[in-house]
């Protein structure tokens, strides 16, 4: 059974409107019809967001993550270890830190990069990352990652929903049901994809027990972003199909229990009527000046960079036309679901997703800075995993397989300080020695920037509060602005 809390009770300041939705839909034979045609024709007041109170002063008001799914290479990234370089070749031994390889006889691999410090704050990126490089001074790597199991699905779930098995709300769905829509006229979740699906399915994506009006809204990169965004149909012809909807859930409301199921259609449909006005604009990057278009890669002759960059330029358009939550995927060139997932060609591959996404993130932060954007944006950049220092067999063609005892993100703008590196792995890269960070740590401290409190922020279901923390998750104090 899912019985919704009141949010006037989790976030401080939201006012209960005197009818909602479903007792609208129940008492009037025409309800749903009405509120469809009257939001279509901007008869509701443009305010009427839904938006909530944070908990307290926000640093953030949007997010847009971008994320590296199959697990980039921490040791080839943002952490630097010479004795790599140094032992390459020879027997780990005794230091096994990982449950799938735990072979003694794997051996060192070095990386093929090399690293330097970049930005007036010195922090150390390699050569991988040219054009993250020359935003160092407004990211904060995490070098810190502990997962749980070194397993795709698993971390992919971990990473979204803060679960190894899924079944709960993604991290976008807690955002939008915590803080709700700048813009009436968008959705408050969105997802930029290119008809992938990840690693754990869309259940990644998905709003599980929270009401199904939070889940996210997928737009293409290529063809039209989303289906049937711009009506055929003439007004009349429209309002005579939302009559029929409206006589239909009227009768179908007056005999169903689920009144919440209800509910969250009718917000859907709501949500689809309106953004048939504003999404084809916000969507089209073809306003955007040519110099913006080439500094986020929309003019690279490699149509997997040229899919990236759209989505990452329409993530700073989302943003700024009010969306709240925008997850950017990273596209696959080879069919491979995991596109960061180099067990061999590690050299070759790591270089081609490079080459497809880095440019763009760093155009993201670069844009969002010189608009005023970046300091109430918070960007995310993360894969569910890192990949181990070692590897079978030192080859020209070999790779690095699946790590969760110590890996590294960056976070950027949004109330995070710039220009720093916080936690560190042992000598190998192989396990972490200082300043642990799980999952559940990253959740609440993007739930902090947007000021959420992660234990207030609660649904009831299944007998208890529910949050995207379970019971974990701290906030380190250390990286906040």
């Amino acid at each position: 059974m899912t019985i919704p809390l009141s949010r006037t009770s989790q976030c401080a300041g939201r006012v209960a409107p005197s009818f909602d939705r479903r007792g609208f839909l129940q008492s009037a034979s025409a309800g749903f019809g009405w509120l469809a045609f009257s939001a279509l024709h901007g008869e509701r007041a443009a305010a009427d967001t839904g938006a909530l109170q944070p908990h307290y002063r926000p640093k953030a008001k949007n997010v847009v993550f971008c994320f590296m799914d199959g697990g980039p290479s921490h040791v080839d990234t943002f952490d630097p270890k010479p004795m790599l370089t140094r032992f390459e070749g020879q027997k780990i031994g005794d230091r096994l830190t990982n449950t799938l390889y735990t072979d003694p006889n794997r051996v060192w691999l070095g990386s093929p990069w090399k690293f330097r410090q970049r930005g007036e704050s010195g922090i150390w990126i390699s050569d991988l990352f040219p054009h993250i490089a020359s935003v160092a001074d407004e990211i904060c790597v995490l070098r810190s990652m502990v997962g749980k199991q070194p397993l795709h699905g698993q971390q992919c779930l971990l990473m979204h929903t803060g679960r190894v098995l899924g079944q709960a709300p993604s991290l976008g769905a807690w955002v939008s049901y915590g803080l709700g829509s700048e813009n009436a006229n968008l959705p408050s979740y969105v997802l930029l994809n290119n008809d992938w699906v990840p690693n754990g399915g869309m259940e990644n994506f998905a709003s599980s027990y929270l009401p199904a009006s939070h889940q996210a809204t997928s737009l293409r990169a290529k063809g039209m972003p989303v289906d049937n965004i711009i009506p055929t149909d003439s007004a009349a012809i429209q309002r005579r199909k939302l009559a029929v909807l409206a006589e239909q859930d009227a009768a179908f409301a007056k005999l169903s229990s689920d009144t919440a199921a209800i509910e969250s259609a009718i917000v859907n449909y709501e949500t689809a009527f309106r953004m048939q006005s504003l999404l084809p604009d916000v969507a089209d990057i073809n306003a955007e000046p040519k110099h913006i278009q080439q500094m986020y890669g929309v003019d690279s002759k490699d149509e997997h960079q040229q899919y990236y960059a759209t989505q990452a330029l329409r993530a700073r358009r989302l943003v700024e036309a009010g969306v709240r939550f925008v997850e950017i995927t990273c596209p696959s060139f080879d069919g491979n679901n995991s596109p960061w997932d180099q067990h061999g060609l590690l050299k070759q591959n790591h270089e081609k997703n490079a080459r497809i996404t880095e440019q763009s993130v760093a155009a993201l932060i670069r844009d969002l800075k010189q608009r005023g954007l970046l300091d109430e944006t918070l960007v995310v950049w993360a894969g569910e995993m890192g990949r181990t220092p070692h590897t079978t067999k030192v080859t020209p063609t070999c790779g690095r397989d699946h790590h969760v005892k110590g890996y590294s993100i960056f976070m950027a703008g949004g109330g995070i300080r710039g220009g720093m590196s916080y936690g560190e792995t042992n000598d190998f890269g192989n396990a972490v020695v200082e300043n642990e960070l799980s999952i559940h740590d990253i959740h609440a401290t993007i739930l902090h920037c947007l000021g959420l409190d992660h234990e207030r922020l609660t649904f009831r279901h299944g007998g208890r509060n529910q949050r995207l923390t379970d019971v974990h998750g701290n906030v380190p104090q250390e990286i906040l602005a």
